[in-house]
């Protein structure tokens, strides 16, 4: 009699998945908090208040909000060059409402937003699920190098103000000792070398099979940007999402007087350089796992913009009412996903 191999179908723990949960959301929850009560506890409640209900002019607000549209919608033709070159086409509109929805879910779920677009546009074209993961894993990387570029752009444009600015603060002299030491990047150097050597080390383990296997789908989705055909147009899409992203902020400073000065004041190049910092900092937040961004995004937007003298409570007006005027736009856009979605599938139903 030969023996059958049992399958080991032990289900995972319940305490094991209340973790996994509590890790994956609670987490960037409680993160969201503590820096929202930090923030507020910064600055005077009622001032900023104040600061929102007069002086404020809605239209650029409002101008901002319709500028994020359209860097959603580069971001779905961006992609959609992406799936194109691994035979993937869905529909444009649905592209861009997998864009709509994935950004609406990470105010609630952060980071869950990826995961579902590609699970939405994977399952309504039939598609290897790996193939689109790998495909938004090049686009997310495609940003991270557009974030990099900005953060030398923003140190050559801006260093003077950076260093007088930190310059006042012993956390700030003490970071730019560091980064002038040469033995500190020695260190980095050798942090990097002890790293890879681990890694060759423990090349036959399971977590370094992993992670090699998670790098190789990463360099898969980014690599068949270099190959396919519209790699100008993926690059010319590229600097248009990130130029919505820079302009929503830079049309911002004309909503509230005191960034309104920067635009104008001398030495400021038209606001552009101190929007600049701003954004710079602000997206490099976005790493940072938040409820869509609060917290983190408007600790840097109050940062970069007190570098220009802008008071506390005047940055947190300002990043508050710019954060909450995307949200709205995200929210929108959410309810417009959804209805899109109950529509197509009830069009499926009826052929």
């Amino acid at each position: 009699m030969v023996k059958q191999n049992k399958i080991d179908s032990t289900p995972t723990p319940g305490w094991k998945k209340g973790v996994g949960i509590l890790v994956r959301y609670g987490l960037p929850l409680a993160l969201t908090v503590l820096l929202v009560v930090y923030m507020f506890r910064k600055v005077n409640f009622s001032q900023m208040l104040d600061l929102i209900k007069h002086g404020v002019d809605y239209w650029w607000i409002l101008f901002a909000m319709g500028i994020s549209v359209f860097s959603h919608i580069f971001r779905a033709a961006r992609w959609r060059l992406q799936l194109d070159a691994l035979g993937i086409k869905p529909p444009f509109m649905a592209l861009c409402c997998s864009i709509f929805g994935c950004y609406a879910l990470n105010l609630v779920f952060p980071r869950l937003g990826e995961v579902w677009r590609c699970t939405y546009v994977a399952s309504s074209q039939k598609a290897s699920f790996s193939s689109v993961l790998g495909s938004m894993i090049g686009d997310r990387l495609a940003d991270t190098l557009m974030v990099l570029l900005l953060l030398l752009l923003c140190l050559v444009v801006a260093a003077p103000a950076l260093e007088a600015f930190l310059a006042k603060y012993p956390v700030g002299r003490d970071l730019m000792d560091m980064l002038y030491n040469p033995w500190f990047w020695v260190a980095v150097a050798g942090a990097c070398a002890l790293g890879w050597g681990l890694l060759r080390i423990f090349r036959d383990t399971t977590p370094v099979k992993k992670l090699k296997e998670m790098a190789f789908k990463m360099w898969e989705g980014f690599s068949v940007v270099a190959r396919m055909k519209g790699r100008w147009q993926f690059l010319f899409l590229t600097l248009c999402i990130w130029g919505c992203y820079y302009f929503q902020l830079y049309v911002a400073f004309y909503a509230f007087p005191f960034t309104r000065e920067l635009c104008h004041g001398e030495g400021m190049a038209f606001g552009l350089t101190p929007c600049l910092v701003a954004f710079v900092l602000s997206s490099i937040s976005m790493a940072i796992p938040s409820n869509g961004g609060l917290g983190p995004w408007n600790l840097a937007i109050m940062f970069g913009l007190s570098i220009y003298g802008v008071t506390d409570a005047e940055g947190t007006a300002f990043s508050m009412l710019q954060w909450s005027g995307q949200t709205v736009m995200l929210i929108l856009l959410g309810i417009y996903t959804m209805v899109y979605i109950a529509v197509s599938k009830k069009n499926v139903n009826h052929t």
